[in-house]
């Protein structure tokens, strides 16, 4: 395991010149966009190409394309590919944000993008099916650990009034990335072939990883107190090893009595080993626990799941719904295109509606319940209006709405929670969106409509689901009883009788083991503030920055 020497103040490792914390949000946004870029790239048709196909009599044979043409993979193996990162991720998202607790989270992050690089490598050099799923999981793996600690870094460094934007800002890379993907796949498996597109991912992803190891090591607020007991650890082992060493000079052989003593000193270094391992499950279920227990947390959550479970289907199945209602020829285009645009101005134009009316977790649920709400109406309108211009009107301002709510949620993730459950708080969330949202609801739409037979009608269904989901978040924002019983479902048998409204409490600066994090908030610049008026001492702060 990779081990990071402990760090126990920032004033201990000095904030480099050039390393500011919009040089570090654009570092996350940049990466952020080649792991969305990478999913994007192995749905695009150069890359994953086509099978091969045969007349009924095997008189001519065309060869296949891209993945699926050099693997002979039918669709089923095919569909596979492009969520087996999904495995690696919801395996190692817990994992990495637990060990945030006793290695440094910059460092885990780090390591998570030295994985990701080299399991893009592999990609393009796998020679068949297993081979290159094994690889997609290990993509998964290294994406993990970026996504649970890259959001409560910018959310430290990000100057109080702008924290909504600048999470939006990194979340705009999603839909983007996907663009970029479709784009990239296609024309470099075109011209170059599909292996190519993995390698220059690879290449691409290099510096940051070698960046995490190389730069100064951050610490997350709220992360002070598992670095001082692994000094006092070290300072304990360093000294049980001198008088080790001491002893072992004193006698030029060792009596049987010496023997006996070593023996039971390795029994009780294994017996320590355990102890620990035991004690961070400890520490992770217990952890855990706090999490389920905490209603804000897990209505969010719930909110975050129904949301997800209709964007899952629609970015699958939306274009191919689109095209059999309205019979648009080029669907793909015009459904991506509008989902793109919208995803980038949606989710910047959350962040910053949600800074204007004042970061709070009453006014996040506010905004997230609305813009969800009212966006639900605009795609059910949409998909009941017959002209296929009313559509893409109806359906664009709705996606520009539920796009919004990327950094909300993300602010109500990282601040309902005390600063040292950022990480699992994020790991947890991406594990349940996925597994109980948009994993599941491309398949279930696609069973609904082999039942149905009417894209239109399944479609209506499939929108009707965010209305309890914008509800959910209502609740969030002044909940009754009711929310007792949507929370038993997840917390187990709990009953909660106490309590007539959910109190949305900030706990981000509860934790008693506050840290300050190597970049000063002192020096932290809002986004789009313009250096006029400054002065003498400002900028002086801005040039120790």
């Amino acid at each position: 395991m990779f081990m990071e020497p402990p760090i126990i103040s920032s004033t201990m490792i000095p904030t480099l010149s050039w390393f500011t914390p919009k040089r570090l949000l654009a570092i996350f946004c940049v990466i952020n966009l080649l792991n969305y870029l990478d999913r994007g790239t192995i749905a695009s048709n150069g890359v994953n190409g086509s099978k091969g196909t045969c007349t009924e009599a095997a008189a001519t044979c065309t060869s296949g394309s891209g993945i699926q043409g050099d693997f002979n993979l039918n669709n089923f193996e095919d569909g596979i590919l492009s969520s087996a990162f999904l495995v690696g991720l919801l395996v190692a998202c817990p994992i990495f944000a637990s060990l945030a607790k006793s290695i440094n989270p910059f460092r885990l992050i780090g390591v998570g993008l030295s994985v990701w690089t080299l399991a893009t490598l592999f990609c393009g050099f796998s020679f068949n099916f297993w081979s290159i799923s094994v690889c997609r999981m290990l993509v998964g793996v290294g994406e993990a650990s970026f996504i649970s600690l890259a959001a409560p870094f910018i959310d430290d460094n990000a100057p109080t009034s702008q924290k909504t934007a600048w999470l939006a800002t990194f979340y705009m890379c999603i839909p983007s990335g996907y663009a970029l993907g479709y784009v990239y796949g296609g024309l470099v498996g075109s011209y170059f072939g599909w292996r190519y597109a993995f390698w220059i991912e690879s290449i691409l992803m290099l510096p940051f990883a070698i960046l995490g190891f190389l730069m100064k090591p951050l610490q997350l607020k709220g992360f002070g107190s598992g670095n001082l007991i692994k000094v006092e650890e070290s300072k304990t082992d360093a000294s049980e090893v001198q008088v080790t060493n001491a002893s072992n000079v004193r006698d030029d052989s060792l009596s049987l009595k010496e023997e006996f003593r070593d023996n039971t000193s390795n029994d009780q270094s294994k017996s320590k080993s355990a102890t620990k391992m035991f004690d961070q499950f400890s520490i992770f279920f217990i952890d855990m626990k706090e999490l389920l227990l905490d209603k804000v947390y897990v209505i969010n959550v719930l909110g975050n799941i129904g949301y997800n479970f209709v964007l899952g289907a629609y970015s699958y199945w939306g274009p191919k719904a689109v095209y059999n209602i309205y019979h648009m020829a080029d669907a793909d285009l015009v459904f991506g295109g509008i989902t793109v645009v919208c995803g980038i101005v949606g989710t910047l134009a959350g962040g910053f509606v949600a800074d204007f009316m004042t970061n709070t977790i009453s006014n996040a649920f506010k905004l997230l319940s609305a813009t969800t709400f009212i966006g639900a109406a605009l795609f059910f309108g949409a998909f009941l209006c017959r002209n296929v211009n009313g559509f893409l009107a109806l359906f664009s301002i709705g996606e520009l709405l539920v796009f919004s709510t990327l950094g909300p949620v993300s602010y109500v993730c990282l601040h309902c929670v005390k600063p040292s459950l950022r990480p699992l708080s994020m790991a947890m969330s991406t594990v349940a969106i996925h597994v109980f949202g948009d994993v599941p609801s491309s398949p279930l739409f696609g069973i609904l409509q082999d039942s149905i037979n009417n894209w239109r009608t399944t479609s209506l269904i499939l929108t009707t689901i965010l209305f309890p989901a914008a509800g959910i978040w209502f609740i969030g924002m002044s909940s009754r009883n009711l929310v007792f019983l949507l929370t038993s479902v997840v917390i187990n048998v709990y009953v909660y009788l106490e309590g007539i409204f959910v109190h949305s409490v900030d706990k981000f600066e509860d934790d008693s083991e506050n840290q300050v994090s190597n970049i000063e908030r002192s020096c932290t610049i809002p986004l789009l503030q313009e250096k006029t008026g400054e002065t003498s001492t400002s900028h002086t702060q801005s040039l120790e920055c």
